[in-house]
């Protein structure tokens, strides 16, 4: 029978869709990754990748084996936990890279000082491709944006917090006003990806507002879209980050929109049962008992 090593292997390599990077994480050269990969193909009787010369995707054996084989690790990883007062074993989480710059980053910080025999593994990306490796099991939980569409019924959403939709734009010499009807002819509007769902909520928010801008660049990073307005190179529509010092920096002015504000929602998406419910039943009552005080 498979060993729990020979199990996480497996849920390495289907993260990763490379027997070699999957090494890498676990600490095993590539043979002897692929070698428990056959190993527990063999146990199994079936093979659980779709192979070619780049890359490995799960095929439906192997999707299927995802969550069963993450809950015989989480018991595992569990044995003894009747016996200690702190969380223990691994988490992978999705996160945007936004969110660490935002009010999420603090609670991970405070998750890790308070339960110090948890393991967090974050996997960046966007809210939409989260959605999917958050069906498949390849991530336990992630923490994205709240969906413009209606989610999976096998899924659930919790809203931990809310950023509102600013507007900013470089400090300029001799302008004190900024207003997009005035200035869209010579400041490019530096617009987020459309087809995300951040990209729908600063749609939303040009609507709502009548805003006039013409588009220069489409990028699908907050930080990114934030440097380059720093830059002079336009404006933009971003979600306020909690860790960005935006009133001491100079080359930046952020301002509240004239007319209707739109709240990015920010929330932890997860399958309705799953075998880490409870880290995350932790991580929102960190933001409930928040709001709370």
């Amino acid at each position: 029978m498979s060993s729990i090593r020979v199990l996480k292997n497996f849920l390495a390599i289907s993260r990763h869709k490379s027997v070699a990077a999957a090494a890498r994480e676990i600490g095993l050269t590539a043979a002897a990754a692929g070698q428990q990969l056959q190993q527990l193909e063999a146990d199994i009787g079936v093979e659980l990748f779709d192979r070619t010369k780049r890359s490995m995707t799960l095929n439906h054996h192997g999707r299927s084996l995802v969550e069963p084989i993450q809950e015989i690790i989480a018991r595992y990883e569990a044995l003894g936990s009747d016996f200690k007062s702190e969380l223990s074993g691994t988490i992978v989480l999705g996160a945007l890279v936004s969110t660490l710059m935002g009010a999420f980053g603090n609670t991970l910080n405070e998750l890790k000082q308070s339960y110090p025999e948890l393991e967090i593994k974050l996997i960046a990306g966007l809210s939409n491709n989260f959605l999917d490796q958050v069906i498949e099991g390849s991530l336990d939980a992630a923490i994205v944006t709240e969906s413009p569409y209606a989610l999976p019924q096998n899924v659930q959403w919790t809203e931990l917090y809310s950023e509102p939709m600013v507007l900013i734009y470089p400090t300029v010499k001799n302008r004190k006003n900024f207003s997009t009807k005035s200035t869209s002819d010579d400041l490019p509007f530096i617009r987020f990806e459309r087809n995300t769902w951040t990209g729908h909520l600063v749609d939303q928010t040009i609507r709502a507002n009548k805003m006039v801008i013409k588009d220069s660049m489409e990028l699908n990073s907050v930080e990114a879209i934030i440097e380059l307005v720093r830059q002079g190179l336009g404006f933009a529509i971003v979600p306020r980050l909690a860790n960005i010092a935006w009133e001491t920096d100079k080359k930046l002015h952020i301002s509240e929109l004239a007319g209707k504000t739109i709240f990015r929602k920010v929330g932890l998406l997860e399958r309705k049962k799953h075998s880490r419910q409870n880290v995350t039943q932790i991580i929102k009552q960190h933001f409930l008992s928040v709001l709370l005080n």
